[in-house]
């Protein structure tokens, strides 16, 4: 059997993954069996969308939880690199600007199981990060996107 994926992430994206999965199994594994069993009061189960979307949800619940599981399971904790506080690693926050006309951004490098562009957290597996990792404050970056290649210099690290 082909080993599992390890799924890197810091403590606190493990410890929200386990609140996730509590809920799952608790509060809304019983919410979906209450939607199953008003909906059969409902009669005829062969054409009744209400107990196909309830059974659809149970489903997906049940996906959930398996997935969430194995994450946990799998889950590789990073640790802040402080022996070397001026490269970019994971878990470390690193701005830069893009060449030549300085925007500046700011992102955390954590795993797939934890990214959310949105908060600011870029998954170890994008191509921005797989750039940025290994490089040091000061030194100029070639990122490959989808809308082509830009430059970018790294100001800091923490």
């Amino acid at each position: 059997m082909a080993a599992e994926k390890s799924f890197y992430m810091t403590q606190e994206g493990k410890d929200k993954l386990e609140e996730e999965l509590h809920y799952l199994k608790t509060d809304r594994r019983q919410e979906v069996v209450e939607r199953i069993k008003v909906a059969r009061d409902f009669g005829d189960l062969s054409e009744n969308s209400e107990y196909d979307a309830a059974k659809d949800e149970q489903a997906f619940v049940e996906q959930r939880i398996t997935q969430v599981e194995k994450m946990i399971r799998n889950a590789v904790i990073i640790e802040n690199d402080n022996e070397n506080p001026d490269v970019v690693s994971l878990g470390k926050s690193v701005t830069f600007i893009e060449l030549p006309d300085g925007d500046e951004e700011t992102y955390t490098i954590v795993g797939s199981a934890e990214a959310d562009p949105f908060e600011g957290k870029i998954s170890n597996d994008s191509p921005m990060a797989k750039s940025l990792l290994g490089q040091e404050i000061g030194q100029e970056v070639t990122v490959a996107t989808p809308a082509g290649d830009i430059e970018v210099r790294i100001t800091s690290v923490d």
